[in-house]
């Protein structure tokens, strides 16, 4: 023990979340130690309403870039978007190795494919058990359940200590595929003492514990058994192979054909198989051009689109948009999957297009979660025993729900850290202290651009969309500064113009008035004269229809 607290002079343990705790998505965690960083996790988050036109949002990696000689690289913990979906951008800034169990790193690799960045990028596959070592940190990967296979936690050993970050995790004693959680090597860390533990806190607000994956099986197969004259979609999570995994083997069991629909889908399932987490029994599987030559009762589609996203396969076929999938009467969807929080209406919408043309819907308990609710993270805290608990991953709220807990289980609320994306914690055997702040937010994806889309112009847009647009073209002659054309007046967005003559007349006559003011008291600059009529129009518009669109004047000149 002495040792040890020797070494807790020569440096301090750092962690700095750089993302995922003010919402869930974008999970992404420094850890530090004197001159060496590993980061744990680089996800993405999907935008929220108020975000228009923005694709993705991945964190800002400021911090690591200006300490890139410290990166030792990336450790995941699993293959969810939210925990890779930003490797391809970041990657491109901090071009460290990469480290995760097979699934994982098969999904990575999907992705760097797509962005051609397979040749230039190092991977190493973990397996469960097996450490790695990175600078001064030993990390090793431990096996842990969650709603897709091979998902681990971290026991990331330091001079100053043992982390164990959770990653994302259930306690599910049947798995469908594997073994249960390592329970065992987390009482074994439990006994050695771990300093901190990163716990998420997801399903923190929810009593008792998260039912085993095994139990949606069983409803599937009750529903399939129910259904027998009936065709079957089935939408769910990409990303859940092990659900796939039951649906595929129900469909088998009741002589059905598969297909499976969705490019996402696709992609997880074929890499799944690949590297034998799925088991698909020959003659199962068929392409959707072969849907025609079987009868409906004889097929099941496993699609994408659960959540409600209008581009996904399940909204396109509800809205009778999909090339080759029709909805029918008689037809049944199951929904496999519970609305992420902000997607209710989006799935209520597809859930009313469906039954409009006649499909029944399913959606009750044909999903169970793949996040530890309160028993779940008690058993958790009970075998690690960390002296300091830091609950990450999920809204305040769900840190809070995770504080309370740790609270229970005998955690003194000194040594309950909550934490903001950002700021950076100092940890010590004997004390714990917050060092400052880095640089930490969001950086907004839209199309090929990253970054270039900021507050001023998503408020652009917003504004646009909240108020529509004018534009005023005239044209000015260069030396006398006469009017020679215009002004005209575009509107998109504003009011339709043909049932709007006479207020567009109005309109242009308070812009003619005050480009003629400013003529006449020889203002010359272009700026000027710009705000002049900006001023003057949203006033009349104001005053006349209590609207307030943007205004954009354009003022060309000739010789």
């Amino acid at each position: 023990m002495k040792k040890q607290k020797n070494e807790n002079k020569a440096g301090k343990l750092k962690v700095i979340p750089l993302g995922g705790m003010e919402q869930i998505g974008m999970n992404i965690a420094a850890i530090e130690y004197e001159d060496s960083i590993i980061v744990v996790d680089c996800g993405l988050a999907f935008p929220t309403d108020d975000m228009l036109g923005i694709d993705l949002v991945i964190p800002d990696v400021t911090y690591l870039k200006q300490n890139i000689s410290k990166v030792k690289g990336f450790v995941i913990t699993h293959g969810h978007e939210d925990h890779i979906g930003a490797l391809p951008y970041i990657l491109q800034q901090v071009n460290v190795p990469v480290y995760g169990t097979k699934l994982t790193i098969g999904l990575i690799n999907n992705k760097l494919k797509e962005h051609n960045m397979l040749k230039n990028t190092k991977r190493k596959v973990v397996k469960h058990g097996q450490s790695i070592n990175l600078g001064c940190f030993r990390v090793e990967f431990i096996k842990v359940n969650h709603s897709i296979v091979d998902a681990c936690a971290l026991a990331i050993f330091s001079p100053a200590g043992i982390l164990l970050h959770t990653g994302d995790f259930k306690i599910d004693y049947t798995p469908v595929f594997g073994e249960p959680a390592d329970l065992q090597r987390l009482a074994e860390l439990g006994k050695k003492g771990v300093l901190a533990m990163l716990c998420e806190s997801t399903n923190a607000t929810k009593p008792g514990f998260t039912m085993s994956e095994r139990t949606v099986g069983k409803t599937f197969d009750t529903i399939f058994n129910e259904h027998r004259n009936n065709r079957i979609l089935v939408a769910t999570f990409a990303s859940n192979v092990d659900r796939v995994r039951q649906i595929i083997n129900s469909a088998h069991k009741y002589g059905r054909k598969v297909v499976i629909e969705g490019r996402s889908m696709v992609n997880v399932i074929g890499t799944a198989t690949e590297l034998g987490y799925i088991k698909i029994p020959e003659g199962t599987l068929i392409d959707i051009d072969q849907l025609k030559n079987y009868k409906p009762e004889q097929t099941v589609l496993i699609t994408t689109g659960s959540q409600g996203e209008a581009m996904a396969a399940l909204s396109r076929m509800a809205s009778g948009l999909h090339k080759k999938v029709s909805i029918r009467p008689k037809d049944v969807v199951i929904l496999s999957s519970h609305p992420i929080p902000g997607n209710e209406k989006a799935v209520a919408h597809v859930i009313n297009e469906l039954s409009m043309k006649g499909a029944e819907v399913i959606h009750e308990d044909t999903h169970v979660s793949g996040h530890a609710c309160q028993e779940e993270i008690k058993l958790m805290y009970s075998l690690v025993k960390p002296k300091y608990a830091i609950p990450i991953h999920g809204e305040y709220h769900h840190r809070m729900a995770n504080k309370n807990i740790a609270l229970e289980m005998g955690i003194p609320k000194e040594n309950i850290i909550m934490m903001n994306s950002g700021d950076v914690v100092e940890l010590s055997e004997d004390s714990w202290h917050n060092a400052g702040r880095v640089q930490a937010g969001s950086i907004l994806v839209d199309g090929l651009g990253v970054g270039d889309v900021g507050n001023i112009v998503l408020r652009d847009r917003q504004n646009l969309a909240q108020n529509g647009i004018i534009i005023i073209v005239l044209t000015l002659e260069k030396y006398s500064g006469q009017l020679l054309a215009g002004p005209d007046i575009v509107s998109r967005g504003f009011v339709y113009v043909r049932e709007s003559e006479d207020l567009m007349d109005e309109a242009k006559k308070v812009v003619l008035d005050a480009v003629e003011d400013c003529l006449y008291h020889h203002v010359n600059d272009w700026g000027k004269i710009k705000n002049i009529i900006r001023d003057s129009l949203s006033d009349f518009l104001w005053k006349k229809m209590k609207r307030n669109p943007m205004i954009l004047p354009i003022i060309m000149e000739v010789e």
